[in-house]
């Protein structure tokens, strides 16, 4: 390895002792399309002796092969390690890399300046100290410089790079890099009140301004990159905190120890403290701070320990310990800003998976209040979002959770969401506060409970959901079936998709966010009709399995009773009493369900209907049977 310090070869001891207790800078690069990113931490890993001899041999090789510098070295290939980014010359996935000088060790994140990679950026941002943000000195600020220095500020980022690269293609010109300091001033202005921002005229690709200053730019007289990151404050703000650690594990070896591991997100913490476990409230003292090399007296924020108590207390993992006398609020709503991260727009109403450190639970996504533009930083109109949009929203959850807002603690307030059928990662959110409401509003007690509802009419609550396509005949068997428990004495209502939006859903069209707010209220009356422990037919297209789902899990186990009428498009189309399929196919109609939108079949439905064989009398006698034999309609 080219490396100049005389301890490596003496005394390999000494030499990573005085590596040790250096200072850890993490930092980003990020910007628009091209501005230089990658070759500018190439040329920070070259010029810091941080890379071998034999990759500096095939660096050589890959540039005159596919690289874009000619003959010379194509820095922005040491850190491009994709196959594809370094045939397209692009960064797509975020890359990390670890360099050291004298003076401090660093940790550099390279994003993607791709809008499509926006969320990869994110990413990087999340636990950067300091973002260089890369402008190229020929184009000035553009819409993805401002996207990224908002996301920077937005995920607590407060000291900004403004690196002014390719300045050797204008000539090194002061008043093109004055220009471009003055418009990102006023951009900033906007962006955070304790923003600092250092601005550097360079050419990474030249070495210009990057470990020393240039007298290619003598009418600057700042810092050269490597000179600020090696001096930048970069105190933890989390060690003066109140004290946090979510618990990650139940260490539970043998049954004479019981301990709770995690990293500490803020604080300190020793043996004999009052401590907290939230959500549930209970007071202990810690008792032993233990590691794997012994005891600790005193633990710090970013230290893995396993505490024990010397009280038994029921806490498990996504449980959050924490100081007794400052402890963190807990909440189940909240308002929140969300950076869209999926190519499916945020469907309000729908509930996703919300992770938030080692605690996964379950969360309903309320229309944005508002949206904001990137360009002006002003709020704007906003029913959903969309890939890369930011918004303000709020959310409510199935469960109570432990949180500081993210402006305090990234640990503690930062969180993703998750979609429930897909796995995939749709959004990254940051808490602002709890809502005044969620601490207002209780569950008055009723004296005269389901149970004793549902007993006096001699029969068992049931949400009994019809699903199909339009024309399938959902609605004339639920009718069917309604006529045969009359007839038996038994109390039900029928919900039907045409009825309900005569009145409590006149509001909504067919849109898929409208369908999705659609069927988060019938599910909420449904579960109300259930509790006064009626038999309630519901006859909606619900055309989304993760609608179905979020109803079922709002019922009672066992109450809900999915009935798919499975009828192929070709026959319900054929039927068309009202005429939707010839208006649909004419494009009258607009998202009409098996035309232009889409219909997921349930997978495992309780009871399927086939109404190509079968009569509506038929099928309302299958599904009587079925409650039935389930104990239904039992005195």
């Amino acid at each position: 390895m080219r490396l100049t310090d005389d301890l490596i070869g003496s005394d390999i001891g000494a030499y990573l002792q005085k590596h040790e207790n250096k200072s850890l800078l993490r930092f980003i690069t990020c910007g628009s399309v091209d501005d230089g990113k990658s070759t500018l931490i190439g040329r920070l890993l070259y010029d810091s002796k941080m890379i071998f001899e034999d990759q500096l041999a095939s660096l050589e090789a890959d540039s005159k092969r596919v690289g874009t510098q000619g003959e010379n070295i194509d820095f922005a290939l040491l850190v491009d390690g994709l196959a594809a980014e370094r045939e397209q010359g692009i960064t797509i996935d975020v890359a990390y890399r670890f360099f050291a000088t004298d003076k401090r060790k660093f940790i550099v994140a390279d994003t993607p300046g791709h809008e499509q990679y926006t969320r990869n950026m994110a990413t990087g941002a999340s636990t950067a100290d300091v973002a260089i943000l890369m402008i190229d000195a020929r184009k000035g600020i553009l819409t993805q410089t401002r996207r990224h220095s908002f996301i920077t500020t937005l995920l607590g980022i407060r000291r900004l790079v403004l690196a002014v690269n390719k300045m050797d293609l204008v000539d090194y010109k002061q008043q093109v890099f004055d220009d471009i300091v003055d418009d990102f001033y006023a951009f900033a202005d906007e962006l955070a009140t304790d923003l600092e921002v250092q601005p550097i005229p360079m050419s990474a690709l030249a070495g210009i301004n990057i470990t020393e200053r240039s007298n290619e730019t003598d009418w600057y007289d700042g810092p050269s990159l490597m000179e600020y990151l090696e001096t930048v404050p970069i105190g933890d703000k989390r060690l003066g905190a109140p004290f946090r650690m979510p618990v990650q594990w139940v260490n539970r070896p043998n049954l004479d120890f019981r301990g709770f591991s995690g990293q500490i997100a803020a604080g300190s913490i020793r043996p004999g403290d009052r401590v907290k476990t939230l959500p549930s409230g209970r007071q202990s003292t810690i008792g032993r701070i233990v590691t794997a090399t012994g005891d600790l007296d005193e633990a710090i924020a970013g230290q893995s320990v396993t505490l024990t108590l010397t009280d038994e207390i029921d806490s498990s993992r996504g449980d959050v310990i924490v100081s007794a006398d400052d402890p963190a609020e807990v909440s189940d709503q909240f308002q929140a800003r969300l950076l869209w991260m999926s190519d499916t727009p945020l469907l309000p109403g729908r509930r996703y998976l919300m992770k938030i450190g080692a605690k996964t639970v379950t969360a309903t996504i309320n229309a944005p209040k508002y949206g904001i533009d990137i360009n002006t930083l002003n709020d704007v109109s906003a029913r959903t979002l969309e890939l890369n949009q930011i918004g303000v929203t709020t959310l409510s959850l199935d469960q109570p959770i432990a949180f500081d807002p993210y402006d305090e603690n990234r640990e503690m307030g930062g969180f993703i969401l998750i979609d429930r059928q897909t796995n995939d990662t749709v959004a990254l959110g940051l808490i602002d506060f709890a809502l005044r409401r969620a601490s207002n509003i209780h569950w008055q007690a009723i004296d005269i409970d389901r149970s004793a509802l549902a007993e006096q009419k001699g029969q068992k609550p049931a949400v009994l959901w019809f699903t199909g396509l339009s024309g399938s005949g959902k609605s004339t068997i639920a009718n069917a079936l309604q006529k045969r428990l009359f007839a038996l004495g038994k109390h039900s209502f029928i919900l039907d998709g045409d009825n309900v939006r005569h009145g409590l859903n006149r509001d909504l069209g067919f849109t898929d966010a409208d369908r999705v707010e659609n069927i988060r209220r019938v599910s909420n009356v449904a579960r109300l009709m259930a509790d006064a422990g009626l038999i309630t037919l519901v006859s909606f297209i619900s055309p989304f399995r993760n609608e179905r789902q979020m109803a079922r899990g709002l019922m009672a186990d066992g109450e809900f009773v999915e009935i798919h009428v499975d009828t192929p498009l070709g026959v319900a189309e054929s039927r068309d009493v009202k005429g939707l399929y010839k208006k649909a196919r004419a494009g009258e109609i607009k998202n009409f369900t098996g035309i232009d939108s889409p219909y997921e079949p349930p997978l495992n439905p309780e009871v399927r209907i086939n109404t190509v064989g079968q009569s509506p009398e038929d099928a309302a006698e299958e599904i009587l049977g079925y409650l039935q034999e389930k104990g239904f309609l039992s005195d």
